[in-house]
């Protein structure tokens, strides 16, 4: 016998010395239907602080067909890991793999864009940089796959009873998995001209992550119907903003050219074609997204995760990542570079990166003699210039030139 909360007996024990209770309610999860399992995982997903759940079929998808075509072309730049050949299907990334669980989740904030930025900090001192929204706060890989992770064991319990056994993967923009095709297809929203994936009600300002599983679900987008129509519409804003270039066409992206690629993926020295475009931007970009009209009324976070980080700048106030002053930057020493970035995306770019990616900023800040913090700027660039790390010496002397130039002028 067992006993309620009351002490009183409720109820006999059955197989496995299991609760009659627990083994109807393991009995009505092992007879759900495809679509109640489904329909579980989505409440499951929204229970733990997801704003979008869809499921769609690890099958090959009409987009991934032309992944060969765009790597043979050279837009991959050095991103290697691209040509891993699982990215072609999902159904390539785990044996017996049946369902693609992609989840979105909100990193927008109520604070200036990028484009509007520039007015908006023209009162403090000295040059500003700009760090991409996404990248403000804690590291989304680790905050969003801490949250698949739960989703995992969350299945694992509430389908524990099946006759059948089951797999089940996540991925946060870390794996083959292409997670803005696999939310085509789950119904989530539709795939822009910027490439970036835009849902109606929400916009693009989203991480995307998937959990590839043996799981039979049904996808999320009946057999009848097809995904979220391209809103788009005659549109260019994105392409007409790119100020590399990058979106070569509608759709189509060459990563080489794109600020994001070139501030965080590249490694080497950064074209000097690509310089003077990349403004202020010192990790990744926004522009694109900036100017979507379906952003406009884009709704912010309230996950303190991906707020602005605080820090002490040089002259001890506290300052954020939200357009940080990028003396501050180019100041950092390696040691402080870690102890700064720890657990932040930033952290990708590596410290000799973000200093190379400041010295560009500065040398496009428009920065004269007369300005604030001018002194200290120039003599920490000549510091760098005659450095040892060939990479920083390059970029540091491109800016101080710059800065001479223009008092020329």
């Amino acid at each position: 016998m067992v006993l309620d909360e009351t002490g009183k007996m409720n109820g006999t024990s059955g197989a496995k010395g299991r609760p009659l209770a627990l083994r109807t309610h393991l009995r009505q999860n092992r007879d759900m239907t495809r679509g109640e399992r489904t329909a579980r995982i989505i409440e499951i997903s929204h229970a733990l602080g997801f704003d979008l759940c869809g499921v769609a079929p690890a099958e090959d998808y009409p987009e991934l067909a032309h992944l060969i075509e765009w790597l043979e072309r050279g837009h991959a730049g050095e991103m290697r890991y691209l040509n891993d050949e699982r990215r072609r299907s999902p159904s390539l990334v785990m044996q017996g793999a049946r369902s693609v669980i992609v989840f979105g989740m909100n990193y927008n904030t109520a604070l200036p864009s990028s484009i509007d930025a520039p007015e908006a900090i023209a009162s403090q001192a000295g040059p500003q940089g700009w760090i991409s929204r996404y990248a403000w706060g804690d590291d989304y890989h680790k905050v969003f796959g801490d949250r698949l992770e739960s989703v995992i064991k969350n299945l694992r319990d509430e389908f524990r009873d099946l006759p059948e056994s089951f797999d089940a993967r996540a991925y946060v923009d870390a794996g083959p998995i292409v997670e803005r095709v696999a939310a085509k297809y789950a119904g989530l929203g539709w795939l822009a001209k910027n490439t970036c994936l835009i849902n109606e009600e929400l916009g693009s300002w989203l991480f995307l992550g998937a959990i590839v599983t043996t799981l039979d679900l049904a996808a999320s987008l009946g057999p009848v119907e097809t995904p979220a129509p391209d809103l788009c519409g005659n549109c260019t804003l994105c392409i007409d903003a790119c100020p590399t270039g990058a979106l070569i066409e509608p759709y189509a992206m060459d990563a080489r050219r794109c600020i994001s690629y070139l501030t965080i993926e590249l490694r080497g020295s950064i074209p000097e074609e690509f310089r003077e475009p990349m403004g202020r931007h010192v990790f990744g970009c926004d522009i694109c997204q900036d100017v979507c009209p379906w952003n406009r009324k884009a709704p912010s976070t309230r996950l303190q995760n991906f707020m602005p980080r605080l820090h002490r700048s040089d002259s001890g106030q506290p300052a954020s990542l939200f357009s940080p002053e990028l003396e501050w930057l180019i100041s950092l020493t390696e040691e402080e570079f870690r102890e700064v970035f720890r657990g932040s995306p930033v952290k990708r770019t590596k410290w000799r990166g973000l200093v190379r990616n400041a010295c560009i900023a500065i040398g496009n800040s428009g920065l004269r003699s007369h300005e604030p913090r001018y002194p200290e700027i120039r003599n920490r660039l000549s510091q760098l210039a005659v450095s040892g790390d060939a990479i920083l010496a390059e970029h540091a002397l491109w800016a101080l030139n710059r800065l001479v130039d223009r008092e020329r002028s």
